[in-house]
C-alpha cells in the first residue's frame, strides 16, 4: 500500500487536481441536499481553470493539429491561374487600345475622303486683247476696230465677250473720272467696247466699283473720240486720280506706268488691294501697243 503523501510533497498540478475534486464533491453534496428538500435548480456548472485545461488536453487530435500544408501541385495550379488572369487582362487592354487606334485611323480616312481639295481659282477670261484697240485716223480706211491684233482663232470669243450684259446702274457705280495733272474730266460708262468708248471712259465689265478691293479697269482713246487719254503717258507717281460715284469721291495715287503689248491681258487680273488701271493705245497715231497706268486707293477720311 502506497504511503499517503503530505501536502508538502505534492506538486502544484496535484494540488490543483485535489482542489478541483474537493470543490466538485462539495458541489455534489449541495445538489443532493437541494434534491432532498425539493429545491433543485438547473445551474450551469462552474468551470474551473483546471477543467478548462483538462478539456483542452482532451480535445480531439484533429482540432489540435495544424492545417495540412498546401501541396506543390495546388500551388503550381494557383500560380498558373494567376498568370492566365494577368494575360487575359493584358490581352483585353491590347484589344481595346488596338480598337481605339483602328477607330481613329478610320475616322481620319473618312475625313480625308470627305474633304474637298483646295481649288486654285482661275482668273475669269474677260478679254483676249486689251481694250481701246483701233487703227489710227491716218490709216487706210480710217478709224475702225483693229481686228488684226486679235488672233484669228480667238475672234469668235471676242464677239461673245462683246455681248456681255451691262450691269444695272447703282449708286456705287463709277460715273465720272478726273485727273488734274493731265486735265482729264470725263464721264464714265459701263463697258469698254467700240460703241461705249465713243461716249467717254469705259469701265471693263466685271471689275469692282470705286473704293472696293480689286482691279478697276478703265480705258479710253488717245487720238479719237475726244482724245481723253491723250496725255496718259505724262502721269508721274504721286499724281492723283479721282473717281466719282453718285454718293462720294475716291482718290487714287499713281504708282507706276508701263508699255505693254495688246495681248498682255494679265494687267487686268484681279488684285488683293483696291487699285485702278488706266489703259489707252500707244504711241500716239500709231496705236500698235498699250500704255497702262496703275494707281492705288488713298485712305480717304
Amino acid at each position: 500500500m502506497a504511503r499517503k503523501k503530505s501536502p508538502e510533497d505534492l506538486t502544484v498540478e496535484e494540488l490543483r487536481r485535489l482542489l478541483v475534486e474537493k470543490r466538485r464533491g462539495a458541489r455534489q453534496e449541495r445538489l443532493e441536499q437541494y434534491r432532498r428538500t425539493g429545491r433543485v435548480i438547473n445551474v450551469a456548472p462552474e468551470v474551473e481553470s483546471g477543467d478548462v485545461e483538462a478539456f483542452r488536453s482532451q480535445a480531439s487530435p484533429e482540432a489540435s493539429q495544424a492545417a495540412p500544408p498546401v501541396s506543390g501541385k495546388k500551388r503550381f495550379l494557383d500560380r498558373f491561374l494567376f498568370v492566365v488572369e494577368i494575360a487575359a487582362v493584358a490581352g483585353l487592354l491590347f484589344v481595346l487600345l488596338n480598337g481605339f487606334n483602328l477607330l481613329r485611323d478610320l475616322n481620319h480616312e473618312v475625313v480625308s475622303a470627305l474633304e474637298q481639295p483646295t481649288l486654285t481659282p482661275t482668273p475669269l477670261i474677260t478679254a483676249v486683247v486689251l481694250p481701246s484697240g483701233h487703227t489710227p485716223p491716218n490709216a487706210p480706211g480710217g478709224v475702225q476696230p483693229n481686228l488684226d491684233e486679235i488672233p484669228e482663232h480667238l475672234r469668235p470669243l471676242v464677239q461673245t465677250l462683246a455681248s456681255l450684259p451691262i450691269p444695272t446702274p447703282s449708286p456705287e457705280q463709277l460715273v465720272r473720272l478726273q485727273i488734274p495733272a493731265i486735265k482729264v474730266d470725263a464721264p464714265v460708262v459701263q463697258g469698254d467696247g467700240w460703241e461705249q468708248l465713243k461716249k467717254g471712259v469705259g469701265q471693263h465689265v466685271g471689275t469692282p466699283n470705286p473704293g472696293q478691293k480689286g482691279n478697276l479697269v478703265l480705258s479710253a482713246h488717245n487720238d479719237v473720240f475726244g482724245e481723253i487719254f491723250r496725255d496718259l503717258d505724262k502721269l508721274k507717281p504721286g499724281d492723283s486720280v479721282t473717281l466719282y460715284t453718285n454718293q462720294r469721291a475716291y482718290t487714287y495715287i499713281v504708282k507706276d506706268s508701263k508699255i505693254v503689248l495688246p495681248t498682255q491681258v494679265e494687267i487686268m487680273a484681279p488684285t488683293d488691294g483696291a487699285v485702278v488701271t488706266l489703259i489707252s493705245c500707244y504711241p500716239y497715231m500709231v496705236d500698235n501697243k498699250r500704255i497702262a497706268v496703275t494707281a492705288e486707293l488713298q485712305n480717304n477720311p
